[in-house]
């Protein structure tokens, strides 16, 4: 799966009509809500505004509507191109003007196809991976062995709280999580203690 970075824009005609297709991250629905309303104001004259998003890697969940356009004409092949991608984590409206000719029901389904894979085409995506989260603390004079792990383990730190001890919140890679773990249980006679939390996924 991959997330993407920036936002991407597209546009086109066909027999008349304008297409301006627009990808941009999306973690949540109020999120994709936002964006769309955005949008929705910025062009609040066309004459359909289609879309489709993908969220939650880890159970991922999607949604798509034509807008008033025919039945699976227009969401579902935006959506169709973000799956066929393996894109989640995003979302893509595609504004449609109407230019006085009828597409009919493959030509629709072409053109918003057009307009959501032109935009993915062009987009950096970024390879989501799945990784186990924990929580160390840990005494300041033991930092370096701390370090010494998240560089040869690759660990990401989510979060870091320097007070009395340090408290760190690191991702590891699920197929290093075991052997992460062993190494950590070795070094309790140096006061680091560890909590194994939840399975995430991170762009990586």
């Amino acid at each position: 799966m991959f997330s993407i970075k920036n936002s991407i824009e597209s546009s086109f005609r066909e027999r008349g009509s304008k297409f301006l297709g627009f990808l941009f991250p999306a973690e949540t629905e109020d999120a994709f809500s936002d964006q769309l309303d955005t949008l929705k104001s910025k062009y609040p004259d066309a004459t359909h505004h289609c879309y489709g998003w993908r969220m939650n890697p880890a159970q991922p969940k999607e949604f798509s509507t034509d807008d008033g356009e025919p039945s699976g004409t227009a969401g579902l092949p935006i959506l169709n191109q973000l799956k066929s991608f393996e894109v989640i984590n995003a979302g893509i409206v595609v504004v449609r003007y109407y230019g006085g000719t009828k597409l009919g029901k493959s030509g629709l389904i072409e053109a918003y196809g057009l307009a959501a894979r032109q935009c993915l085409e062009a987009a950096s995506l970024i390879s989501i991976k799945p990784v186990r989260l924990y929580e160390i603390q840990y005494p300041y004079p033991v930092e370096n062995n701390i370090q010494q792990l998240i560089n040869s383990f690759g660990l990401k730190v989510m979060e870091s709280e320097y007070l009395e001890h340090i408290t760190l919140k690191v991702a590891c890679s699920i197929e290093s999580a075991a052997r992460f773990e062993k190494e950590l249980a070795g070094m309790e006679h140096l006061n680091i203690t560890f909590k194994k939390l939840e399975e995430h996924f991170i762009a990586g």
